[in-house]
């Protein structure tokens, strides 16, 4: 099953093929690398005279931004009620995952509709997406992640979102905070974390998701109230399937009332096809 993110106006996926996407954030057109595009494009993408911005591939690893024209250092797009600032970054990155507006959409419609207070666990929670939706949706909210700038990106687009309360933010490693919460006795409604494959905390602590992931869910269950909202795994590293986050949740949640879904997030192009971009799985008390 997949997901789509199909409900956006200021962003678009209008070509993909030959490893990369063509897309239009608002009035800007990058051409970026997917690994997830393996088939061949119907046209040369780089030619394409609405390119803006092209992210070149190093043999080397990496790669760099080469501009065919000038395009402000950042911008803003905006998705239903919520609005994120996009910049160019290194690695190919803009500062916003477009496919999870399919899950921001799903968590929105769950909080609206607890009919309670919700407080929110989001981890590794990168420039806050799901915290800016969730937030806006009347949930209190702590975001937690441990590189600076993303947190402090996070908070701009809080505010952009005309969000100017009831989220709490840590630079920290997500591990140590949340064994620290459950010291502390504090308990949350639900729970989001996207995983990076690799990585480490601002005290060099490693992280590797297939040794990682199911101690730190099972962690994670701790700090969960007595009756869960929801919790959320996301993913996007390569060949870690929905079934397997599906496996997590059934496992470390076992005995507690609810239903899972695991699935694909993926964003439509004007093709006509589905660009996949990853993998959830939730847990949802209903």
């Amino acid at each position: 099953m997949i997901h789509l993110a199909q409900n956006w106006e200021e962003y678009k996926i209008l070509a993909t093929g030959d490893g990369y996407k063509l897309e239009r954030w608002k009035d800007v057109v990058l051409l970026r690398p997917d690994p997830q595009v393996i088939w061949g494009a119907s046209r040369d993408l780089f030619s394409d005279p609405r390119v803006d911005a092209v992210y070149l591939r190093s043999e080397k690893g990496g790669g760099h931004w080469e501009y065919r024209r000038p395009i402000p250092e950042e911008w803003t797009v905006s998705y239903r009620d919520l609005s994120f600032k996009i910049k160019p970054m290194g690695f190919k990155h803009t500062g916003l995952f477009p496919e999870q507006a399919a899950n921001w959409d799903r968590m929105t419609q769950l909080i609206r509709g607890a009919g309670r207070p919700v407080k929110v666990l989001n981890l590794f929670a990168y420039t806050g997406g799901a915290t800016v939706a969730c937030a806006k949706a009347g949930a209190e909210v702590v975001h937690v992640d441990a590189a600076k700038g993303m947190v402090e990106r996070a908070g701009e687009n809080a505010r952009l979102s005309g969000i100017g309360s009831g989220i709490r933010y840590i630079v920290d490693d997500c591990m140590k905070f949340v064994r620290r919460e459950i010291r502390r006795g504090n308990r949350y409604d639900a729970v989001i974390m996207d995983p990076p494959s690799y990585g480490r905390g601002p005290n060099g602590e490693m992280w590797k998701i297939e040794t990682g992931l199911y101690p730190f869910v099972q962690l994670c269950t701790q700090v969960l109230a007595d009756d869960p909202l929801f919790f959320l795994i996301n993913s996007y590293t390569t060949g870690l399937q929905p079934a397997v986050l599906s496996n997590l949740l059934a496992l470390c949640l076992k005995g507690r009332r609810g239903t899972i879904d695991a699935y694909e997030v993926g964003l439509p192009t004007e093709e006509g096809i589905c660009l996949p971009c990853g993998a959830g799985g939730m847990f949802v008390n209903e």
